[in-house]
């Protein structure tokens, strides 16, 4: 009885070795952390002439959920001036939704508070504003890598308030 016994035993452990090695092993992916999908970029620009001075400064970041689909907070300063005319000073901030249909085709919406103080010459004298604007964006550009360009449409548009020329407003976006 023995024997058997010690027989079954050695049987039933060369099956689990043998199940074990002959078995497909797969090791679990660890999901990536989430500072690794968060991607930075923005915009900068600056410009000047005849007594006119425009800067902006306008750092963003996203976070790239998957290849198609990346939702992000950017923020915006500017500050305009024209000598004895005006000058304009905006402060705000902004959600953007970004959407791949193709690797090269992107897709944009983008929602835009910004806080807007601006003095000018009314003719009588100086004029002060003070007021939040707000801007909503449908985009769709062209993308490669990184780098992507294209034109976006401000349906909240208003001709008076609006620190934009006009509703059409081309773009480019770096990420990295």
């Amino acid at each position: 009885m023995k024997i058997a016994f010690k027989t079954t035993h050695y049987g039933l452990l060369l099956t689990a070795l043998t199940l074990l090695i002959c078995l497909p092993i797969s090791a679990q992916e660890e999901p990536p952390s989430f500072w690794s999908q968060v991607r930075y970029g923005g915009g900068l620009g600056l410009s000047f002439g005849n007594g006119f001075f425009g800067g902006t400064i306008a750092p963003s970041a996203i976070y790239q959920f998957d290849d198609q689909f990346a939702l992000g907070v950017g923020t915006t300063f500017t500050y305009n001036s024209q000598k004895n005319r005006y000058n304009t000073t905006i402060v705000g901030g902004s959600l953007i939704g970004l959407y791949n249909v193709i690797p090269e085709i992107q897709l944009s919406t983008e929602l835009e508070a910004l806080n807007v103080s601006r003095s000018y010459d009314a003719g009588l004298g100086i004029a002060n504003d003070l007021y939040w604007y707000p801007a909503l964006f449908f985009g769709a550009g062209f993308r490669a890598g990184n780098f992507t360009a294209g034109i976006r449409y401000d349906v909240l548009y208003d001709e008076e308030k609006s620190i934009y020329a006009n509703p059409w407003l081309p773009f480019v976006r770096v990420y990295f």
